[in-house]
């Protein structure tokens, strides 16, 4: 896979490892589940080092894999955490989820590496529809800056901490080049596409009732908490993880909306033809 050396021998996990995209020479797909504890000792056979990252908040699957890993003699677990842990003033329950990970890593007794990175920029992509529909953004506060980070700086910066010594018992920060506002977004994404995109502020109750549709109720209660905070500054501060492990300078939004444009450019229209 892109940036790992070639010879390395990859193993990635997925309840359906068919849906695993990527791969190639010396990469093996397994299936696995936090929680089932055979999938995860089958996965684990032979890992040195590891890669964890959860999704289900409040779940126990960090656990899960911790005591797995453990069990299977791995030597070093990397965990996806988010910059978050950091804000004192941050008391969310996704916050307080990913405060209690870090923690059972750190206490295993295995090496680790924390990755903290700040919001994906790919987050603007639960937009698409509605600029590919209406050439609407809606979001809440929208004028709130946010250190986005390209997710492909995150992977880059994952690879090299996996294959190098040198990155025990540290963690990193991961921002983007600087802070970037929902309105600063949709301005650049439609001088991308070439159209003129309205920016829609969403009420608390607004984003609620959206959020809800896509999350359990605590994780949204937990998704407004954060956005308060940003509306109050505290995730618009830039750091220099991305450079510091990659050596190159973080990409900005710009960028990647470029790279990313088909998701949000409209369907061609096509005139269908008489028989």
């Amino acid at each position: 896979m892109e940036g790992f050396p070639a010879g390395v021998r990859l193993r990635l996990m997925a309840r359906d490892p068919a849906r695993i995209a990527g791969g190639g020479r010396g990469v093996e797909r397994v299936a696995g589940e936090y929680g089932d504890p055979g999938s995860l000792a089958r996965a684990l056979v032979g890992v040195r080092t590891a890669f964890l990252v959860t999704a289900r908040v409040g779940g126990g699957d960090d656990a899960a894999f911790v005591g797995a890993a453990r069990l299977a003699g791995v030597r070093r677990v990397v965990k996806l955490s988010a910059a978050a842990v950091l804000d004192e003033g941050a008391d969310d329950l996704i916050t307080r989820w990913q405060r209690e990970g870090e923690e059972l890593v750190c206490a295993s007794g295995m090496e680790w590496t924390l990755l903290r990175p700040r919001a994906f920029m790919s987050n603007c992509l639960s937009w698409a529809a509605s600029v590919r529909s209406e050439g609407t953004v809606r979001a809440l506060y929208g004028g709130s800056g946010n250190a986005c980070v390209d997710p492909r700086d995150v992977a880059r910066a994952a690879v090299r901490v996996l294959m190098e010594e040198g990155h025990a018992s540290r963690a990193y920060t991961l921002t983007g080049p600087e802070a970037v506002t929902a309105v600063g977004q949709t301005e650049q994404l439609g001088r991308l596409l070439g159209v003129g995109l309205r920016f829609e502020e969403l009420g608390v109750g607004r984003a609620r009732a959206a959020l809800a549709g896509r999350y359990p109720a605590p994780v949204v209660e937990a998704l407004l908490q954060s956005a308060q905070r940003q509306l109050a500054g505290a995730k618009a501060g830039v750091g220099d993880g991305v450079a510091v492990l990659t050596g190159r300078p973080a990409g900005t939004f710009t960028a990647w909306a470029r790279d990313h444009l088909a998701a949000f450019a409209p369907a061609p229209v096509t005139e269908e033809t008489g028989r």
